[in-house]
This record gives C-alpha cells, sequence and structure tokens, in this order.
C-alpha cells in the first residue's frame, strides 16, 4: 500500500498549479513580452510627467524651433511656439491613456447592460438593443464623434464619453451572442432552480463566463479610442487646455519641410502605443483561446 500511494504523493507534489503554467506559457509568447513591455514604457512616461516636468505643457520657454539635441535643457527640442517636446510628449501620454481607458469605460458599461439584457431576456428587448446598435452603426464612427464633439464642448471628458458612446455597439454584440449560447446551459437552469434573480444569474454567473472574449475585445477598443481622439486633434477638434499626440502632430505638420521631428516623435509614440496594444491583444487571444492550449 506504501509503495502505491508514494508514488501518487510525489506525483502531486512535484505537479505544477495549472494557474501557473497558464500564466507561463501567457509570458513565453514574443507578443505578450513585447507588448508588455512597449505599454509599460508609455505608463511610465504617462506617471512621471508631472514629476519629470511639473510646469505647463504649453508655456512657451524657449526659442521656437530647436532642434532635438541642440539645447541640453530640451532634449528633444522645441515647436512652433518654442514649447518643450519632451514636456508636451509626456503629458501627452497622459491625455492619450486617460482617454483611451475612459472611452472604454463608457463603451463597456453601455456594451454591457445592453447586450446583456438582449441576449438573456430575448424577445422585445433584442430587438431594441439590437435595432439601436443598427442605428448606431448606420453612421460611421468617427463622423458621429466628430458630430457630438462639434455639439458639445472639446473637453477631455466630453471627447472620452463621445466615443465611448460610438463604440458600445460592438460590446454589445459580442455580449449578446455570448449570452444567447450560455442562457440555455446546465448552470443557468441551475441558477434559476435556485430562485436566483435575473440580476445575478446575468452578472454573477454569465458575466464571468464572457470575460475572456471582453478582455481581448478591450485592447482593440482602447487602441481604436486613442487612434479616434488622435485624428480629432489633428483636425482641431481638441481640448484646447491639455496638449495630446494628436494635437501635436497636427501642430507640426505645418513645419514638416523644415522640422519633420515635430509630427514624427509624437507620431512614432501614437505608433509605439497602439503596436502595444495590439501586441497584447493578439497574445491575451491567443492564451484565452482553447483551441490554441494545445500549441
Amino acid at each position: 500500500m506504501k509503495s502505491a500511494v508514494d508514488p501518487l504523493l510525489a506525483n502531486a507534489l512535484t505537479q505544477k498549479p495549472a494557474g501557473l503554467s497558464s500564466w507561463r506559457r501567457f509570458w513565453h509568447s514574443l507578443e505578450a513580452v513585447v507588448g508588455s513591455v512597449l505599454l509599460l514604457i508609455v505608463l511610465t512616461m504617462a506617471a512621471l510627467a508631472s514629476w519629470l516636468f511639473p510646469g505647463d505643457p504649453l508655456e512657451m520657454v524657449a526659442q521656437p524651433f530647436l532642434w532635438p539635441g541642440d539645447d541640453p535643457a530640451y532634449r528633444l527640442g522645441t515647436d512652433s511656439l518654442g514649447r518643450d517636446v519632451a514636456s508636451e510628449l509626456f503629458h501627452g501620454a497622459q491625455v492619450s491613456l486617460q482617454i483611451g481607458f475612459s472611452a472604454v469605460v463608457v463603451s463597456l458599461l453601455i456594451g454591457i447592460i445592453a447586450g446583456a439584457s438582449a441576449g438573456y431576456f430575448g424577445g422585445w428587448t433584442d430587438r431594441v438593443v439590437v435595432r439601436l446598435a443598427e442605428l448606431f452603426q448606420t453612421f460611421p464612427s468617427f463622423l458621429l464623434v466628430v458630430v457630438l464633439v462639434v455639439v458639445g464642448q472639446p473637453t477631455v471628458t466630453y471627447i472620452s464619453f463621445a466615443i465611448g458612446l460610438a463604440s458600445w455597439p460592438m460590446i454589445a454584440r459580442l455580449v449578446r451572442a455570448e449570452y444567447r449560447q450560455l442562457r440555455s446551459l446546465d448552470f443557468v437552469l441551475a441558477a434559476h432552480s435556485l430562485g436566483y434573480s435575473p440580476l445575478r444569474v446575468i452578472f454573477r454567473e454569465l458575466l464571468p463566463n464572457v470575460l475572456p472574449s471582453l478582455i481581448v475585445t478591450l485592447s482593440v477598443l482602447m487602441a481604436s479610442s486613442i487612434l479616434t481622439e488622435s485624428s480629432l486633434a489633428f483636425l482641431g477638434f481638441s481640448d484646447p487646455n491639455r496638449i495630446s499626440w494628436g494635437s501635436m502632430i497636427g501642430d507640426g505638420r505645418q513645419s514638416l519641410q523644415n522640422a519633420w521631428y515635430l509630427a514624427v516623435i509624437p507620431g512614432s509614440a501614437l505608433a509605439v502605443t497602439i503596436l502595444a496594444l495590439n501586441l497584447l491583444g493578439d497574445a491575451l487571444n491567443n492564451w484565452l483561446n482553447p483551441r490554441s492550449k494545445g500549441k
């Protein structure tokens, strides 16, 4: 008996936890490592912006058109108005990440509530949500955001809300499809038999099963929100009291011939951020996709 138990005990002690093995498989992905490093750099820039550059990034501090390296005090040079490009770049990271995160939160709140209600209850609730989503998707999302910003005030908070309001149909359709597949499974029927309320079934029983698909979508949605804000700022529809990468690119396009760095530096930061989010999205998709776990 002892000889039969000891091998089993030894095997149990040497067996790795499933969660640890899963996380190691995630971090063995080149996309996960590169995406995380790049995103960490951008997050560090945003976190240290107020500490490294405590002044107003819109303040004129030196002569215009100092090239990177001309003055050690302004390592990335100055723009056409004599503002520190490095200060603008770091503070612009705060605005881009703030708008991207806030827009995702708005679209998540609206999309989850609408999609979960449609997928769980069906009937007229489903028809109303589907028609509303189709109505919003009738207009190009960027055009809808432009109209909303023009009607309202171009502040960071309002721009975030406008982008989130234009993006919720994608979340709602995804959640609706997942709920329609899950609502007839045994664990949902068991929850009904135990007398759970619809709200508990929707948010406590069903929502955790939808999170893997949502997590992958969030990286794409945040990248899209940052690009949308940059496009708005490039066209002049941005918060005049805040600097963003899009507004830096928009200001720099007028000086491309004699000061191309004014557009290339924020454009490169924007490209790195979008690349990081896309790489993390691909890594999360491979990690959470059951079909890829054996690869």
